[in-house]
């Protein structure tokens, strides 16, 4: 049953507005209250599938540059020396526009990433079951993978840190497998997934701190795989767990 106490809080916690405290307060809810969690994980689809809606119409670079062409194809084909300033100040707003076009790409594209990210480590939140391999040993769950993903990895040694391996499953991201650990660090959950590079497509994923939705998130490249670390525990951490597994990378 869904708790009417937060039902009104989930939308501002999925954006990231609600205050620290509360937003810490709601995601230990969520992690002991499976009709909330579920409720959550529809809100996020719905957002999700909102955004994609959003972007469905934007026109791409080449029906801009038809645009241009159409114009151009118009414009008299005897030029006098008073057309030259306005042709200058139309290639500095055609480059503005080339580039203005470029960074909202990647910004969408990035924005599009970390959105699947969020929907992938919500999902796992809200399962009952939410690994498919149970084992706090590195050395059942690596070779768990064999066969099931086209890549291998190393995972780090946890003795005398504060993370404990639960376990981790396959997840997909543009249709393409890759790994999904999940640690905890006293109660929190923390995703790691691991993907190849090229299976993130034209989504941007540049290495950086960055957040989805009301969650932190950590990546980087090596070795033609790329690593997120998802999860609403403090900065610390997560950059501990990072470098942890950079260690073992």
């Amino acid at each position: 049953m869904i708790c009417e106490t937060w039902t009104d809080k989930l939308d501002a916690y999925l954006d990231g507005e609600l205050p620290d405290a509360e937003a810490r307060a709601l995601g230990d809810h969520l992690r002991g209250c499976s009709g909330c969690a579920a409720e959550s994980l529809s809100r996020v689809q719905q957002k999700r599938a909102v955004h994609v809606a959003g972007q469905r119409f934007t026109p791409d670079p080449a029906f801009r540059l038809r645009i241009q062409k159409n114009i151009a194809a118009r414009q008299p084909s005897r030029w006098t020396w008073l057309r030259f300033p306005i042709l200058a100040t139309a290639a500095v707003l055609l480059i503005a526009g080339a580039v203005s076009l470029n960074l909202n790409s990647r910004r969408r594209g990035e924005q599009q990433l970390m959105s699947e990210l969020a929907d992938l480590h919500v999902a796992t939140l809200a399962s009952s079951n939410p690994v498919d391999v149970v084992s706090t040993d590195r050395h059942t769950v690596k070779p768990w993978f064999a066969g099931k993903i086209p890549f291998t990895f190393n995972l780090p040694e946890l003795q005398d840190s504060p993370f404990v391996l639960l376990g981790a499953k396959v997840s997909y991201l543009n249709q393409s497998p890759g790994a999904e650990l999940i640690f905890r660090v006293r109660q929190h959950q923390i995703s790691v997934f691991i993907f190849q590079e090229r299976a993130l497509g034209n989504m941007r994923a540049d290495n950086a701190v960055q957040s989805a939705l009301s969650f932190s998130v950590r990546s980087w490249s090596h070795n033609g795989l790329h690593y997120f670390v998802i999860s609403d525990v403090g900065a610390q951490d997560l950059d501990k767990l990072s470098e942890l597994l950079k260690a073992a990378g």
